[in-house]
C-alpha cells in the first residue's frame, strides 16, 4: 500500500508572540487533523543583523516598513512557552515541531525538548554549520528547498551525510563529499532525511511552483520527498500527493487579516480542515500500484465485457466461420480474444441464435 502522507500544519509565527494564539492554532491543527503542528523557534539577534531590510512581501503583507530585526523581535517564541505547548499537544495528540533558526535554539529544541525530528527551512541550506549541527544531533532531518539548485541539495545532503556517519571528524567540503559518496552516508541519508520542494515566495505563483522538481530531487537523490506549499488554496498541496510527495506542509492561520507578514499567504481553519481532508482521499485513491480489477469490478466485469455468441442457429458439425460469431454483451461466455482460436474448428454442441458459444 501507498505511504500515509504526514500533513504539517505550519503554525509559523502567526502566533503573533501570542501564547493564547498558539493554542488556538494547536487547537485548529488538532480538528483539522494534521498529523504535525510546526512553529518557528528563534532569537531574533542571533537570527538577523539590526539593518537588514525585509523581503518585499513582509512588507506589502504587514504594511509597515521597518527592519528584518524589528518585525522578528515581535515575533519570538519565547523558549519558556515551548514546554506548555508541546505539554498541550501531547494532550491534544498531535506533534509539536519547531524549526530553529539559530544554534542556541538548535540547542534548545534538541537538548531541552528533546525532538527527534527537525525541520530546515529553505533559507538555511547553504549554511553548512548550521547543517552539520542539525546532523550531529543524530535526529531524523526535513529539509526545505526553496531557492536552491540540485548543486545546492547534493552538497547540502553531503554535510548531512558526513554529520551523521563521522560527527567526530574534522568537517571540510572534501570530507563531506567523501561521507556522500559512501554507502553508509547513502544509507543514513535515505533513512533520515526528506527534502521538500518549495517555491520561496508569498504566496507562490502557479507557474513558479514547478512541482515536477519534486520528483526530479527523488530521482536524483533518492530519498523521500515531499511538498511545502506556498501557493494559494490546495490544489498544488493535493497534487504533490498524487505525484507522492510523503509530506506536506502548509502555513494556517485563524484568521488572514491578522497583522504579520505570513497571514495573508496561511490557510484559515476551514480551508486545513478541506485540505487535510482532500488529501486523505488523494491517499487512499492511489492504492498499491499493482493494475488489476479490484473487489467492486468482479460484478460489473462479467456484465459489461462482451463475450462470442452466435449470428445465427448453428449446428453441431459445421466449422466455425467469421459470419457465424459476434461479440455482445450476454452476462457471461467466451472472451472475443479466442475468436481466432475458433475460427475453422467444429461446432461441438447445436446452438441457437445470440446463444453464448
Amino acid at each position: 500500500m501507498n505511504q500515509k502522507v504526514t500533513i504539517i500544519a505550519e503554525a509559523g509565527v502567526n502566533h503573533n508572540g501570542d501564547i493564547a494564539l498558539a493554542y488556538k492554532l494547536i487547537d485548529a491543527a488538532v480538528e483539522a487533523g494534521a498529523d504535525i503542528v510546526k512553529f518557528q523557534t528563534f532569537k531574533a539577534e542571533q537570527l538577523v543583523t539590526q539593518e537588514a531590510r525585509q523581503c518585499e512581501y513582509q512588507t506589502v503583507n504587514t504594511e509597515i516598513k521597518e527592519s528584518q530585526f524589528a518585525m522578528l523581535k515581535r515575533l519570538e517564541l519565547p523558549y519558556e512557552h515551548h514546554g506548555p505547548l508541546i505539554s498541550y499537544c501531547d494532550k491534544k495528540g498531535i506533534q509539536f515541531l519547531s524549526t530553529a533558526f539559530d544554534e542556541q535554539s538548535l540547542s534548545f529544541l534538541v537538548n531541552e525538548l528533546g525532538l527527534s525530528i527537525l525541520k530546515v527551512p529553505s533559507g538555511e541550506i547553504t549554511n553548512g554549520p548550521f547543517l552539520l549541527a542539525h546532523a550531529k544531533t543524530g535526529a531524523d532531518i526535513i529539509l526545505s528547498t526553496g531557492m536552491s539548485t540540485l548543486a545546492d541539495i547534493e552538497l547540502a545532503l553531503a554535510v548531512l551525510a558526513f554529520g551523521f556517519t563521522t560527527p567526530e571528524k574534522e568537517c571540510s567540503i572534501a570530507a563531506c563529499q567523501s561521507a556522500y559518496a559512501s554507502e553508509a552516508g547513502q544509507k543514513a541519508l535515505r533513512q533520515k532525511v526528506t527534502l521538500l520542494h518549495c517555491t520561496s515566495d508569498y504566496p507562490a505563483k502557479l507557474e513558479d511552483i514547478n512541482l515536477k522538481a519534486m520528483n526530479t530531487m527523488a530521482d536524483a537523490f533518492g530519498v523521500p520527498v515531499g511538498y511545502s506549499d506556498h501557493s494559494e488554496g490546495v490544489a498544488v498541496a493535493l497534487a504533490a500527493v498524487a505525484r507522492g510527495g510523503v509530506v506536506i506542509e502548509k502555513h494556517f492561520t485563524l484568521d488572514k487579516k491578522l497583522p504579520g507578514p505570513d497571514h495573508k499567504a496561511s490557510l484559515e481553519p476551514k480551508e486545513l480542515d478541506y485540505m487535510v481532508a482532500n488529501i486523505r482521499s488523494v491517499e487512499r485513491a492511489l492504492g498499491s500500484g499493482v493494475k488489476t480489477f479490484t473487489e467492486s469490478e468482479v460484478e460489473n466485469r462479467s456484465i459489461v465485457r462482451k463475450n462470442l455468441v452466435t449470428t445465427r442457429a448453428v449446428k453441431a458439425g459445421e466449422l466455425w466461420q467469421p459470419d457465424m460469431i459476434t461479440a455482445k454483451r450476454s452476462g457471461s461466455g467466451r472472451s472475443p480474444m479466442e475468436y481466432w482460436s475458433l475460427i475453422g474448428s467444429s461446432v461441438v454442441t447445436d446452438l441457437d441464435e445470440e446463444q453464448e458459444i
